[in-house]
């Protein structure tokens, strides 16, 4: 059995191989060295080549006829994980204050996190030496990140989960001491106000019936006392509402219709037919909406990344295909002339490319760590309880969730007893920090570039993984093998 300071000292190396690329970008940035529009730069390269070139030069060799039934559990542990994260997310916005312009973006930080650089690096580094099979398991564990980063991808983007952001930038802001107040109530309802309230309940429920006249109807029976109390309920509710929002909920007038309508036109922009007079349509068709949407679903999809992984299943599961690219045992495929498969150049050329991307990925990471702007002297006034839940739920309790599921699937037998590799990639996923994409999505919509919220609730997480992640691996090696 292997000591446990060797499983920390194995736990660590990856962690501090991912920490030292990450400082790197940190270190350029802050000395000016690496500035945001290089650093935008380096991201559309690693999104558009070096990232769908891993993917590719992993899945192909990778996935067989026989392991490509993982992906069954792979989809499964991508939707508890994702729900899971939500729900923590939902659960931390219930009982404590959260900004009103992160109201929504609080459900994108629990359910997407950082499915890329992060777990790959991890992957890379353990399964490519014992206990594992060595570069075997390496190409089969990045093929398995694989799969879990095209469900996050697909759902963030095409689906529609990055609409969750922009949701936080539309109306008229709201003052924090209003927040604070109403999470306070909440509290207060769910720990001593709410079973209280179900004495009335339960008397209205044992109540005697209505009694009847002497010709056998039912007299009536008129609840004063109830119907006051739903208007003083009605007054203190609106009470505790910004005059802003009570205009916002109000019927609104010709003049506020056409706002909104103009809302959501930027959606449309570009995409409406020209109709006679050089008029264009404000309200299309309930035909033409969906196609524009499919139209957007199918442009993001087409994503480098996206495609490069859904194009790399069907060449790895087909023998005449695969055989193009790596030597397969049949069909028989001409060579070239060097006696290699005839498009081996291609594969080659991708795995020289691919091996850039974690790199890259994670340089990108600490550049963009370096610019979020850190509250000092200010932590009076942020969502303390907030950034602590999250950070607790993400790289704490999820951690400790994703251990049971992954066990629980396994002893069902849904995740293969045999395949440690399945196994640990699964354990790894759950304890993954917010990803950094959502800092570029908000810096998008917010319209000032700006991502102020976000980076508080980043941060702790960043900082927290270290020391979770080094445990869960640890804790992951001595279970496994």
């Amino acid at each position: 059995m292997t000591s446990a300071g060797t499983l920390i000292w194995i736990s660590c190396l990856p962690l501090l191989r991912l920490f030292i690329c990450v400082a790197c970008g940190y270190g350029v940035t802050k000395a000016e060295l690496f500035p945001a529009s290089a650093a935008r730069g380096a991201g559309q390269i690693m999104l558009n080549i070096t990232v769908p070139s891993l993917m590719f030069s992993k899945i192909v060799p990778a996935f067989t006829s026989q392991n490509i039934s993982a992906l069954g559990p792979l989809l499964l542990i991508a939707v508890i994980y994702q729900g899971m994260g939500i729900a923590i997310a939902c659960l931390t916005k219930h009982f404590f204050w959260v900004p009103h312009r992160f109201r929504w973006g609080i459900l994108a930080a629990g359910g997407w996190g950082n499915y890329g650089d992060i777990p790959t690096s991890i992957a890379i580094s353990i399964t490519g030496a014992l206990p594992f099979n060595g570069a075997s398991d390496q190409t089969l564990s990045v093929a398995y990140v694989s799969g879990l980063s095209l469900f996050y991808m697909i759902t963030f983007f095409p689906l529609g989960g990055h609409k969750l952001i922009a949701l936080d930038y539309k109306g008229p802001d709201v003052e924090p001491e209003v927040l604070r107040a109403a999470a306070s109530k909440r509290r207060l309802a769910i720990f001593s106000i709410f079973p209280a309230r179900l004495l009335p309940f339960k008397r209205s429920i044992s109540a005697p019936l209505p009694e009847a006249d002497e010709g056998g109807h039912s007299l009536p029976v008129i609840t004063v006392e109830s119907e006051s109390k739903t208007m003083e309920t009605k007054v203190e509710t609106q009470a505790d509402i910004p005059p802003t929002t009570l205009a916002m909920l109000a019927p609104s007038s010709d003049s506020h219709s056409v706002s909104a309508k103009e809302d959501d036109a930027p959606e449309l922009a570009g995409t409406l037919p020209e109709l006679p007079g050089n008029q264009i349509s404000p309200t299309p068709s309930k035909l033409r909406r969906i196609w524009i949407r499919l139209a957007v679903f199918a442009r993001e999809v087409c994503s480098p990344a996206s495609l490069s992984i859904i194009l790399s299943f069907p060449i790895a599961l087909i023998p005449a295909l695969k055989g193009l690219f790596v030597e397969v045992a049949s069909p028989h495929i001409p060579s070239a002339p060097d006696g290699r498969p005839p498009l081996s150049f291609l594969f080659d050329t991708a795995t020289f490319i691919g091996a850039a991307s974690v790199p890259l990925g994670l340089v990108c990471l600490g550049s963009a760590l370096a610019r979020l702007e850190v509250p000092r002297g200010q932590w009076n006034h942020l969502p303390v309880g907030a950034i602590l839940s999250m950070a607790v739920g993400r790289m704490l309790v999820m951690p400790v969730l994703g251990v049971l599921v992954a066990k629980g699937l396994t002893n069902a037998g849904i995740i293969s007893r045999e395949d440690k590799v399945l196994q640990f990639v699964c354990i790894v996923f759950s304890c993954l920090p917010t990803g950094t994409t959502q800092v570029f999505v908000t810096q998008v919509y917010s319209g000032t570039g700006s991502a102020e919220h976000l980076s508080a609730f980043l941060i702790p997480q960043y900082m927290l993984m270290f020391l979770s992640m080094t445990g869960l691996i640890a804790y992951s090696l001595e279970n496994l093998f």
